[in-house]
């Protein structure tokens, strides 16, 4: 395969990844960040104590993060069917790259959480804040550095993860990579595959990295 038949390919790849990804990315954070929190909120000693909610909650996520990606990829297919339609396609493979990644990120943004020292939660309170308060003017902006850098693991998973899912109806690079690098034994091009997504991962992981040392940084010095 030449590099011109290859381009295409890789282009229409690469393109169906990062869609897959970006949206995939969003729903994860718009559903991991507030499980995270309620995580903290309902521990023991937690500014919203609650045994029962907290047990439940955790064991719904750490049965998600144990299930293999492929294994929750097919058991997902109706869900899948019903939400969008279909569960063919770089559109139908975001509900379980989402799902797959909500408990994972959600147990980082518990991580990052409990590293907020509990003084400046304790001096908060001693003046009157409120919970949503304390959440919004002291954890997540003193997590954010650790947040940010979860949200960089995350997404570099979720790449991960859309490859895998080209194996079994997804686009993207995955797709591209099993049709024509494996089936018809086109070395090449599953060389130039491998290659784009190491490309992809090192600009998110530097992208990442500077984002974290930016708000370390404002974090300090705030």
């Amino acid at each position: 395969m030449t590099w011109s038949e290859m381009q295409p390919l890789l282009s229409q790849g690469t393109l169906d990844t990062l869609y897959m990804v970006l949206w995939s990315a969003l729903v994860t954070v718009a559903g991991g960040l507030p499980l995270g929190v309620l995580l903290v909120l309902t521990d023991k000693g937690g500014l919203l104590q609650n045994t029962a909610v907290n047990k439940v909650v955790g064991v719904i996520v750490n049965i998600c993060r144990s299930l293999p990606f492929i294994i929750l990829l097919i058991a997902l297919i109706p869900f899948t069917t019903f939400v969008v339609g279909t569960f063919i396609g770089p559109t139908a493979m975001i509900v379980p790259l989402a799902i797959g990644a909500i408990p994972f990120f959600a147990r980082l943004v518990e991580t990052a959480i409990r590293e907020v020292d509990h003084g400046l939660v304790e001096a908060v309170q001693a003046m009157g804040g409120s919970i949503p308060t304390i959440v919004r003017k002291v954890l997540l902006p003193q997590a954010l550095p650790s947040i940010v850098s979860g949200t960089t693991t995350t997404v570099i998973a979720l790449i991960g993860y859309s490859a895998m899912a080209g194996a079994v109806g997804g686009e993207g690079l995955g797709s591209k990579a099993v049709t024509y690098g494996f089936q018809r034994f086109e070395n090449g091009f599953m060389i130039a595959t491998v290659v784009v997504l190491i490309v992809i991962v090192t600009v998110i992981q530097l992208i990442g990295d500077l984002a974290v040392r930016l708000l370390t940084r404002k974090t300090r010095t705030a």
